[in-house]
């Protein structure tokens, strides 16, 4: 029989419970599993919102062998027009434990395509993966998004961080360096020559808020959006109406930040905790997860976000960010680069939109926050 992409209803819901066992069963990763609810609960779709999931399925017969999501948002393009593009995630198909059903995850992708022309997909995992395989090889444009990190307690840093303790040499000579100190010393000797050489903020300071949408906030953060949007190529429309949806009063394990100069509010952003992960060990990690700033706020912005982190208590801090200018605000502040496998790709139609590429590339604004990591991972 053949095999129909069709919108994810309630009736589906039995048949994609016994495919994500079946992926279990086969040995899948016990968090490759397709979503148990036909209705997203995180941004489902409503009259009144812009940015919203939807979720589909491939059914052969009464079986279903695959599904995908497509989250929907207004973005801000090179022309200055605004426009609804598709973030594709979460695809998954049969095909990884049964070759078979090998075809699954080029349809899914074929049906995404022809339902939201201007797609992208941001993340991956790296391009070793077979998705970004498969874009690259259907010629969709693309880049790895570059990562920062700064190491606030280098000795747990050195004694957990397991990526680099790869092996019996590595992890004596790291642990040497963080009981006897040199660790903390080397760190140290390099955040003070970064500050010597990092911009001076001046009269700074920073509130944190519980949501965005207050009265006594949304206008600030509307009135930044119109005058911030124009340092930006091609960036998810950051308005207070967004700002609200993405990131609600009810998602208390995220900080929103407002920073101000002279009482003038000069960027925002908004910081949280990464979810757990074995590569860094017993660490507590904090993520950089989006920001919005005025022409040459940038490094107040990270220097703010960074404080508030640090204050939290977490041993490391990362942040993905692909606008030149935030990178360099990072670096000033701290923070080094490392290998990315946060990666964006754009259809050939959303592509021909961001045209001339090698213009566009260096201002456009993506973060982890444009991504499906929220509110899961922070």
């Amino acid at each position: 029989m053949a095999i129909v992409i069709q919108p994810y209803r309630p009736e589906h819901e039995a048949a994609v419970n016994a495919f994500n066992q079946r992926l279990r069963e086969a040995g899948a990763d016990e968090n490759t599993v397709f979503y148990r609810w036909a209705e997203p609960r995180w941004l489902p779709r409503s009259a009144e919102s812009t940015i919203h999931n939807e979720f589909y399925v491939a059914v052969d017969g009464e079986t279903v062998r695959g599904g995908y999501a497509i989250k929907s948002q207004k973005f801000l393009f090179p022309d200055g027009q605004v426009r609804s593009i598709g973030y594709y995630h979460h695809p998954l198909s049969e095909g990884i434990v049964n070759k078979a059903h090998a075809m699954v995850g080029t349809l899914l992708l074929r049906d995404a395509t022809q339902r939201s022309p201007l797609l992208y997909c941001l993340g991956m995992g790296g391009y070793e993966n077979p998705l970004p395989q498969m874009l690259m090889r259907l010629g969709w444009t693309h880049f790895a998004v570059p990562f920062y990190f700064r190491v606030v307690h280098p000795g747990r840093f050195l004694t957990n961080m397991q990526t680099v303790r790869s092996s019996a040499a590595r992890r004596l000579l790291l642990d040497l360096a963080a009981y006897s100190g040199a660790g903390w010393a080397g760190s140290k000797l390099f955040q003070g020559y970064r500050s010597l050489t990092a911009p001076r903020v001046g009269s700074l300071e920073w509130d944190e808020v519980s949501s965005f949408d207050a009265p006594e906030t949304s206008g600030l953060v509307e009135t930044l959006w119109q005058q911030a949007r124009a340092t930006c190529s091609f960036t998810a429309v950051r308005d207070a109406d967004a700002l609200e949806v993405l990131y609600p009063a009810t998602q208390t394990h995220l900080t929103r930040v407002l920073v101000r100069r002279n009482r003038t509010v000069v960027g925002w952003a908004v910081v949280g905790e990464r979810r757990k992960d074995a590569k860094y060990g017993a660490m507590r990690v904090g993520s950089v997860v989006d920001g919005m700033a005025l022409p040459g706020e940038y490094f107040a912005v990270v220097r703010a976000a960074t404080r508030v982190l640090e204050r939290q208590g977490f041993d490391l801090i990362l942040s993905n960010q692909s606008h030149e200018n935030w990178g360099q605000a990072f670096r000033a502040a701290g923070y080094l680069g490392g290998p990315s496998n946060f990666i964006f790709a754009a259809s050939k139609k959303l592509a021909e939109l961001l045209a001339p590429w090698e213009a566009v590339r260096p201002r456009m604004h993506l973060t982890r926050a444009d991504g499906d990591g929220l509110p899961a991972n922070f």
